[in-house]
């Protein structure tokens, strides 16, 4: 079930909704909460039940595995040690993602290097995997740490799958979502935060069905194709996925952050114009900002803590192998290991500019670099195969300015070209308000209300057409 779907928006969340706050409103918190917890659990089921009892596996050994990390915070058990809990939490975990996400791949690589033919499992990816996986990571962590401590499994499972932010994110810390689900004002309804809920979810149903859907169509006609590309037909593939990329995720987040505000939930902000940065260091702390944040604390700093004796040249080294690490997090191909590493050492350059070169670029300078290296990384991150990535960046590095050849997809609807949506796309990104600008800014009067129903019109009309949230494939 999309969040773009008919059944999502007039029948899911309606319904879901509308139960939880009647549940509160006769006090009967508990089935409030088991309430949330089986309509995300149907949620998730509604693509492929088969993997629902995998993600409550994850779910009951994670409880399992912290509240005995907690218990021993409070007396001397005899059994297992606090360490060892908390290594086995990570083994299970970086083991799950391991067996389902990368074990094609390992597999693949070693027949490749010594020679061998083992047989690939073809296992398909559950969904949302990485980001339940990586929640529960940091939960792990933070239990461990004496950070948080959580003695209801009700609670515990809620956390984990409240349905706007479990198949592809925000990545959220226990701390930050569960205080709200027992403050008393949050079981009621709030019409300013439902007002205010569906006019980001609108913003974010645009941004995903009318701006990148369209892109994707010149994106995946660029990458899938097997011949060689002009300028124009070149850089028309890469700008429309990256831009695509963004419109898609953020509108997911959008999305997300909506839903969850019907509930009464904020959820983290997860972009902040990540195409108006200036610098690698800065376009990571708008881009996927729960993800950066995740990155920083959990891979990071442990790999930084490892050294003996920490110095600058050390931090970057770390800052690379961290990005190495998120790369492949993305998913099981080297072109996602060649992205993280591309986007690690731009950073590390970005970091030693700013130490010993101490010169400061001017803005526009500094953007163009910027905006133009992270479209020919998600050159790397898009294509299937390296020889995919090069026909594209080979085109795109042609001398040869001609017209888009007439097998490309020259417009929608016969009037709008890939340039023209290009323009439109940039455009939003740069020049609009984001998402988070609109939160703090929405008041409940006519101009927002034009704009919901604006934004919600137009989109319901296009959502007769295939998609998909790019996102849920990592």
């Amino acid at each position: 079930m999309l969040f773009n779907s008919y059944e999502f928006i007039f029948i899911f969340l309606p319904i879901s909704c509308f139960v939880y706050f009647f549940l509160n409103k006769q006090r009967l918190t508990i089935a409030s909460k088991a309430w949330i917890v089986l309509s995300s659990l149907f949620f998730y089921s509604w693509w492929n039940i088969i993997y629902l009892p995998l993600i409550l596996i994850s779910i009951l050994f994670n409880y399992t595995v912290t509240s005995s990390i907690i218990e021993r915070d409070k007396k001397k058990i005899k059994g297992p040690s606090r360490k060892f809990l908390f290594q086995l939490g990570l083994f299970f975990n970086i083991g799950l993602l391991i067996y389902f996400k990368y074990m094609d791949f390992f597999i693949e690589n070693t027949n490749l290097v010594i020679g061998t033919n083992i047989e690939l499992l073809h296992l398909a990816l559950p969904l949302a995997i990485s980001f339940f996986t990586l929640q529960q990571i940091a939960y792990l962590v933070d239990s461990y740490e004496g950070l948080v401590k959580e003695k209801s499994f009700l609670n515990y499972t809620v956390f984990v799958v409240f349905f706007p932010q479990l198949i592809a994110g925000p990545i959220v810390h226990h701390k930050e979502m569960m205080p709200q689900f027992s403050q008393p004002r949050n079981k009621l309804k709030s019409y300013k935060n439902i007002s205010l809920g569906l006019f980001i979810f609108s913003l974010g149903m645009f941004k995903k069905i009318v701006i990148a859907d369209t892109l994707s169509i010149w994106a995946t006609e660029g990458f899938n194709g097997d011949t060689p590309m002009n300028l124009l037909e070149a850089w028309s593939t890469s700008l429309s996925y990256t831009f695509q990329l963004y419109f898609d995720f953020s509108g997911y987040t959008d999305m997300a952050v909506g839903a969850a505000l019907l509930f009464n939930i904020k959820l983290p902000q997860n972009f902040n114009s990540p195409y108006k940065a200036t610098g690698m260091i800065d376009f990571w702390r708008r881009w996927h900002m729960t993800l950066t944040s995740f990155i920083t604390t959990y891979i990071y700093t442990p790999i930084v803590r490892s050294f003996k004796k920490l110095n600058f040249h050390k931090a970057m080294l770390a800052t690379i192998l961290s990005f190495l690490i998120a790369g492949l997090w993305h998913g099981a191909s080297w072109m996602f290991v060649v992205f993280g590493g591309l986007h690690g050492l731009g950073i590390a350059i970005n970091h030693y500019w700013r130490k010993k070169i101490k010169f400061k670029l001017n803005n526009m300078v500094a953007w163009f670099i910027t905006f133009n290296f992270v479209n020919v990384t998600f050159v790397f991150f898009r294509a299937e195969d390296w020889d995919n990535a090069i026909r594209v960046l080979s085109g795109m590095a042609n001398a040869n300015v001609e017209i888009i050849s007439s097998s490309w997809p020259n417009s929608i609807n016969g009037f709008i070209s890939p340039p023209v949506w290009i323009f439109i796309a940039l455009a939003v990104a740069v020049s609009f308000d984001n998402s988070n600008q609109l939160l703090e800014k929405f008041k409940p009067n006519l101009k927002y209300l034009f704009g919901f129903i604006t934004l919600s019109f137009i989109s319901i009309m296009e959502m007769n057409k295939e998609s998909e949230f790019l996102y849920f494939n990592f």
